[in-house]
């Protein structure tokens, strides 16, 4: 009985913020509002070491036996979104660090050379993201950058919802993007950039799965610090359900002369 208990005490408790973000979705656009979910897959280094996984080739395949960072053209940080209403994908190919000033200039890339011309009415985006990672629930620099640049820069209203920790397994940008960029990755080795890209823009599904790859060669460096008289500043409106997970930030009055 105990464990019975157990399990429906954390399903209400997870179903709650899961329930308001498959409401936000539904609705958000028939009121003409761009809709993506994004992820952050695992690091992963571009190199001549092995790759796991089985692909068709007449001849084996030579790898370095050992992986050392050293010995490679450097790190790859893969940064996915995934358009829920056409079934497209952008992943910008980070060569820096996975920071959340690189997730907020990925996004911004997308809707300067994808979004707004899919949307062009749109003045919403709502942002379906992990709770953990470059665009962390919790990351302060994260929330600044996105006011700072999809709000006040590009004049959108971003509101984000958080799939809760052990949840991100509903976002469909892990099964329906990266899953297929990893089948389609498997067994190659990536030994260029130009592979790498060309590997990510090649994967397709059945219903028709299109993916954009962008390398994103810009430096990001660690230790940037938002204080609380800069957090004080974001036009931030925590939701009424689930607050530290779901927000809506809106563009700031411009300041005067």
């Amino acid at each position: 009985m105990g464990l019975d208990a157990l399990k429906i005490d954390t399903w209400v408790t997870m179903g709650t913020p899961l329930s308001w973000v498959w409401d936000l979705q539904a609705h958000l656009p028939s009121r003409g509002a761009a809709d993506h979910q994004r992820r952050q897959q695992e690091k992963g280094v571009d190199r001549s070491f092995k790759q796991a996984g089985r692909t068709w080739s007449l001849e084996p395949i030579a790898v370095n036996v050992h992986d050392l960072l050293g010995d490679s053209l450097g790190r790859a940080v893969p940064y996915g979104i995934y358009d829920v209403l056409n079934n497209r994908g952008t992943v910008s190919v980070g060569t820096s660090a996975d920071m959340p000033a690189f997730a907020v200039d990925a996004i911004a890339g997308w809707w300067q050379r994808q979004g707004q011309a899919t949307f062009p009415l749109a003045t919403q985006l709502l942002i379906l993201a992990d709770a953990g990672g470059s665009n962390s629930c919790r990351a302060r620099l994260w929330k600044e950058r996105l006011q700072a640049v999809l709000c006040d820069r590009l004049g959108l209203q971003v509101t984000v919802c958080h799939y809760p920790t052990g949840c991100s397994k509903w976002n469909p940008v892990k099964h329906r993007l990266f899953s297929f960029i990893s089948g389609n990755c498997a067994g190659t080795p990536l030994r260029t950039w130009e592979l790498f890209l060309a590997a990510i823009r090649g994967t397709t599904t059945k219903v028709g799965l299109t993916v954009e790859a962008v390398l994103h060669s810009d430096t990001y460096q660690a230790g940037w610090t938002v204080t609380n008289a800069l957090m004080r500043t974001l036009n931030l409106e925590p939701h009424a359900i689930c607050p530290a997970w779901s927000y809506t930030l809106r563009p700031r009055p411009p300041a005067c002369p």
